[in-house]
């Protein structure tokens, strides 16, 4: 096999991908892949990225013999050659031939999920008499290596496909069936014992497996990758909320100076942010634990027996550990995935939460003697390559871009929930890519904030007190004592003139010197008067 058929093969096509992939230029990539003159060290990385598929004298053009790379699998088009070391079968290929766009292929935890459903429903087949127990128990061997993460590499396929998913639910039922002959001794495109179809997607269709995937994903990633990110950031604001308790700072409204609070109170809205935050995803999980599966085509359950997606949806409760019931109106399920949609809404209100906190925090940090400078953020690394000793608030504006794209994915998948035609949903890939997706960067995103600054944030207390005390703001608290208008005025004579606000007060003669101490503390301005 040379290197451009590996790359047609295995990357549709897209050298540009490849090279992205391993980190290598696009330009040597395409000498390689044209025959035209590389180095050899070149030539032997770029051989030994494609696993021995390809060696170096096969890119330089040495003859190769085509039979043993590939072997012949049918559908109902007819034969496909499939490359001979991979599970997938004639549909996947003809997938990764038919949609050559892009270079995103399915998430892994929409794999996982896969796996998982076809383990589910080979056990259930199995208990209702629907399956042989030799085959059913290679099914699940099968399919708990697809759960475990071992074949990744056997499902090559975009996520720019059919709108059902359906070619990575025929691509999971084909890498699962090929298994499942090999472990029982029978060759690769064999179909016997184990059909793909007959066995591996028995009392299933895509329409149902694909958007239970979605939700079983979608809640496993909410549960174990972001809802524990957010709480480790949650856990650090806290920690700063409580440090910075008693350092009392001049707040701001419209990025103008207001009255004072403490730092430690500004910290506990962005703790309590995050706190609301976990609470809407955790508020949108319930709709994700109700699956679609046991609806086949178009959620009547034909082709099931009775029961089927009561304890399919028990099964797969089990072996996630997550509360997965079967869906009481699977139509819905089916057609309309407004569960996705919500819980993209929860991560979208995440994102807005912390574009705000990171924000805030870049500005308030900003300086460090030229900006407020109110706070002093980790050093992480150098920030210019032209400015010598400039340092940005770089964990700020990376979470920043991570809110950025949340929120554009979550445009994508309103959109997408809209496009519920008739019995079917078919934006369904699109949707779940984008979804994961944001659960991953918030998480990350989120975990890496929280790690890399708020944990090492300092406050600047003299610089604090410097801009409180220059406040012309504070005069709130003389308002009671003379009358919003004459504080006013004094707030404006005092601006106008340079003066401080004690100075303007006694120029034009409102309150003694006494009184306005007495009046004018920041310490009794943070709360309620008792």
């Amino acid at each position: 096999m040379d290197l451009k058929r590996y790359i047609e093969k295995y990357h549709c096509g897209n050298q540009a991908a490849f090279a992205r992939k391993h980190r290598l230029s696009t330009t040597v990539v395409n000498r390689a892949c044209s025959g035209r003159n590389i180095s050899v060290r070149k030539l032997k990385q770029i051989a030994g990225l494609t696993g021995g598929a390809v060696t170096a004298g096969e890119i330089l053009g040495e003859t190769v013999k085509p039979g043993p790379d590939f072997r012949t699998e049918h559908d109902s088009f007819g034969p496909m050659k499939v490359p001979a070391d991979r599970y997938w079968g004639a549909q996947t290929q003809r997938s990764i031939e038919n949609f050559p766009i892009g270079g995103e292929t399915l998430p892994r935890p929409v794999i996982r999920a896969l796996g998982i459903i076809k383990k589910a429903a080979a056990l259930t087949n199995l208990a209702q008499g629907g399956l042989d127990p030799e085959i059913a128990g290679a099914i699940v061997k099968a399919a708990e290596e697809v759960i475990a993460g071992k074949l990744y590499g056997h499902f090559p396929l975009v996520v720019w496909q059919t709108g059902s998913g359906t070619q990575s639910n025929m691509n999971a039922n084909e890498v699962i069936a090929n298994r499942a002959n090999e472990l029982l001794g029978a060759p690769l495109g064999s179909k016997s014992p184990v059909h793909p179809n007959d066995h591996v997607n028995r009392s299933q269709s895509s329409n149902d497996t694909f958007p239970s995937a979605m939700n079983i994903a979608a809640a496993e990633e909410i549960t174990h990758r972001l809802i524990p990110a957010l709480q480790g950031l949650r856990r650090e604001l806290d920690k700063k909320a409580k440090a910075f308790s008693k350092i009392i700072k001049i707040g701001r409204t419209h990025l103008q100076d207001a009255t004072p609070l403490t730092l430690g109170q500004e910290f506990s809205g962005y703790a309590a942010q995050i706190k609301k935050g976990i609470q809407r995803l955790k508020a949108a999980l319930p709709d994700l634990y109700e699956l679609a599966q046991g609806g086949t085509a178009v959620g009547t359950g034909l082709n099931t027996r009775k029961g089927f997606d009561k304890k399919v949806a028990a099964r797969i409760a089990k072996i996630t550990g997550l509360p997965f019931v079967t869906a009481p109106n699977k139509f819905e399920a089916m057609a309309a995935h407004d569960a996705i949609v919500a819980a993209s809404g929860a991560a979208n209100t995440i994102a807005a939460s912390l574009m705000k906190i990171a924000n805030d925090i870049r500005l308030l940090g900003s300086g460090p003697r030229c900006g407020i400078g109110e706070l002093r953020l980790p050093e992480n690394e150098p920030g210019s390559s032209i400015m010598p000793g400039k340092v940005n608030p770089t964990q700020a504006e990376a979470l920043t871009m991570v809110c950025a794209q949340v929120m554009g994915n979550h445009t994508a998948i309103s959109i997408a929930g809209s496009q519920g035609h008739l019995e079917l949903n078919v934006f369904k890939p699109v949707m779940i890519y984008n979804l994961l997706q944001s659960i991953r960067l918030l998480g990350d995103g989120a975990a890496s904030f929280a790690k890399r600054c708020i944990e090492g944030i300092e406050a600047d207390e003299a610089r604090i007190h410097e801009l409180m005390e220059q406040s012309l703001m504070l005069v709130t608290a003389l308002a009671p004592e003379i009358g919003y208008d004459k504080a006013a005025e004094v707030a404006r004579n005092a601006h106008n003139k340079g003066l401080t606000l004690l100075e303007s007060a006694l120029e034009l003669g409102y309150v003694t010197e006494q009184r306005f101490r007495e009046v004018v503390r920041p310490e009794n301005m943070i709360g309620p008067k008792n």
